[in-house]
């Protein structure tokens, strides 16, 4: 009884259709079906209890229920795979880069803001600036991407391993740099597949990454020889820098026509200390 007169009779009844109906995010056409009332009542009803922080608005038009055990809360996005897959402005969005890394267990710290890739160039709601970014990729070049089933009812687009670790060679800078890049590599070696490794870099066709990937796998005692050889095809004249999140200055000489601004020694220590 508290409780329905803390959300109202009418507030209390949407609540309870939409938890019967797994719909923890929701917009205001999901209200309008579920209750047949005036859309103008129903939207003056989701302003009255987002007030009373009933339900937090994610983006306009789309809402999540804040959960009665958080009390007073006025921000609330609720898991961030599944908050990200509601802000997202395409199907064809996926998370990726540092949270993808995240999602497979490749970190050994942990990251706050939540990456999403999206093929149609957005921001984030004001108030999540600080917890989303969206990175826009190319339609053409979202592809080595999981359906993964995420709780109950809920399907999330991620990139796989692989395709993570690709992505993260081409942006370090939106992965915590080589180092990071490196541990995640070592972490998950048991179960990468380094030859679709190598086919999803001959795929996504840069030069920098063949050759950042080679010269990691060469430092992490990784790969073999048909899979160098493969990668050394990415060794052109031109010259770049191997983490782009350091100062550019040489430490180290190799073959991979890399400026070594990182060193295979700290990449080593960090990983086997």
């Amino acid at each position: 009884m508290n409780n329905q007169k803390t959300q109202g009779r009418v507030g209390a009844e949407l609540i309870d259709k939409l938890y019967d109906r797994e719909m923890e995010i929701f917009t205001l056409t999901d209200v309008n079906n579920l209750l047949k009332n005036n859309p103008k009542n129903n939207a003056e009803l989701l302003h009255k209890m987002a007030g009373r922080n009933l339900i937090s608005r994610l983006k306009a038009g789309k809402y999540i229920i804040i959960p009665q055990q958080y009390g007073v809360i006025k921000k609330y996005i609720g898991n961030r795979y599944v908050a990200a897959k509601a802000l997202a402005n395409s199907k064809d969005y996926y998370i990726a880069f540092y949270t993808a890394m995240s999602y497979w267990g490749m970190l050994t710290q942990p990251m706050n803001t939540t990456f999403v890739a999206v093929p149609k160039r957005q921001q984030p709601p004001k108030a999540l600036k600080n917890e989303f970014r969206f990175v826009y990729v190319k339609r053409e070049n979202i592809w080595g991407i999981k359906e993964e089933k995420f709780m109950q009812s809920e399907f999330i687009r991620v990139s796989d391993p692989e395709r993570t670790i690709i992505d993260a060679l081409a942006h370090p800078e939106l992965c915590g740099g080589i180092t990071e890049i490196a541990k995640g590599i070592w972490i998950k070696k048991g179960v990468l597949d380094f030859n679709k490794l190598c086919d999803y870099n001959k795929r996504y066709g840069k030069n920098v990454v063949g050759k950042r990937l080679g010269y990691l796998l060469e430092i992490l005692e990784l790969g073999n020889n048909d899979i160098f050889n493969e990668l050394r095809y990415y060794v052109k004249d031109r010259y770049d820098v191997f983490d782009p999140v350091l100062p550019v200055r040489k430490t180290a000489k190799n073959s991979w026509r890399l400026i070594d601004n990182v060193g295979p020694q700290q990449i080593k220590n960090l990983i086997w200390s």
